[in-house]
């Protein structure tokens, strides 16, 4: 963790044995951020469904009906970008032309040409405002939304950026969209059937089946706050920002990665849950810039069982506290090395990594509880 915040008010009680602390996180870090130009965004109209899918056992012969719904959703996102090309240093060496003639002289000043990368995006309000992986528009000078009828394209400007979790939001002057609607990502489990739907190497609208492989994936470096779902629907380079639906057609996740020896699917597909980047983006379009608590804790990478026995913990399902910051609000609330945090608002603490997650997703001031042995 880096520091990012300071406690206003804290307190510190006993119960059952354990100590139960309540912080009011209050300063922010920026993760992520809206163009320094950009205005007052209203709020996107989202569509929301939080009850877990029915998944008692069907004998469906087609998901036909549940493509139908998504596919008008689901659009092509086209960003350009300026890339410059250095000098190739050996052919402007004088010697090298002098010996070798004028014709070798190579490449004398820098040149720069245009690029246009393909990636997919879905649509998440009727309004215009669409999702995608932050890698698929960072660093574009101008970025174009096609649908995936053909039927119409738009510019779209960049609302906000995290690349912390390879998330971006688009908007487009339009109305009445085909907007998707969003599901609980928490309520996923392993096994769930899923799709992936985008424009995998530009071939057109394509969609893939497989199932939820695993939950909470991390630990890869791709991005600062990792907590992915994986599948084993295939994601190939342009499905990059597209959606990945439960079986009901409900958006869980955005396709961001592959984990590949050959740059093809090989079975491992990653995508950011929809709870995360939903945070993000109604951050982005709120505030501009994305605001992250802090607890003011650091924390052992990795529990071992020699660890857990050292410290006396019941089990290694917990983040152990290595070092404490006095002047943060878990320091202020009396927080010490060795104490071990096994449940934080309410909710079980697997490890440290899954500790970080669920403090960068609490606005600061919100008071929170966390419970300690």
């Amino acid at each position: 963790m880096s520091r990012i915040s300071q406690s206003l008010f804290t307190m510190r009680s006993a119960v059952l044995g354990s100590l139960s602390v309540l912080i009011t996180l209050q300063a922010a870090s920026l993760g992520g951020a809206a163009p320094a130009s950009a205005e007052a965004n209203p709020a996107p109209r989202l569509t929301i469904q939080d009850t877990p899918i029915n998944r008692e056992l069907k004998a469906a012969t087609s998901v036909a009906p549940v493509v139908k719904k998504v596919a008008p959703s689901v659009v092509n996102i086209y960003s350009t970008v300026t890339v410059h090309e250095r000098p190739n240093q050996l052919f402007n060496d004088p010697l090298f032309r002098r010996f070798f003639g004028e014709q070798f002289g190579g490449q004398t000043q820098p040149r720069s040409h245009r690029e246009q990368s393909l990636g997919s995006g879905v649509i998440v309000s009727p309004d215009g405002y669409i999702l995608t992986a932050n890698h698929v528009v960072e660093g574009a000078e101008k970025v174009k939304v096609a649908l995936a009828s053909g039927e119409k394209e738009f510019d779209a400007k960049v609302i906000g950026a995290d690349p912390a979790t390879d998330t971006a939001i688009l908007k487009v002057d339009a109305k009445n969209l085909p907007a998707i609607t969003i599901a609980d990502s928490d309520k996923l489990e392993v096994g769930d059937v899923v799709l992936a739907v985008g424009n995998p190497f530009g071939v057109g609208q394509t969609v893939t089946m497989g199932i939820v492989s695993a939950l909470g994936r991390g630990g890869f470096g791709i991005n600062n706050y990792e907590n992915f779902i994986q599948t084993d629907a295939a994601i190939n380079p342009g499905n990059s920002g597209g959606p990945l639906v439960d079986a009901e057609g409900r958006l869980v996740g955005i396709n961001t990665w592959i984990f590949s020896q050959t740059g093809g699917f090989q079975g491992l597909g990653f995508a950011v849950p929809i709870n995360m980047a939903r945070y993000v983006m109604e951050r982005l379009i709120s505030d501009g810039k994305i605001a992250r608590g802090y607890l003011g804790l650091w924390l052992q990478p990795e529990l071992t069982l020699e660890l857990a026995k050292q410290f006396n913990l019941p089990n290694l399902n917990g983040a152990l506290v290595t070092t404490v910051d006095p002047e943060s609000p878990a320091g202020k609330a009396g927080f010490k090395e060795g104490d071990f945090v096994t449940e934080f608002n309410g909710k079980k603490v697997k490890d440290m990594r899954q500790l970080r997650l669920m403090v960068s997703q609490t606005a600061p001031g919100r008071k929170v509880t966390v419970r300690i042995l």
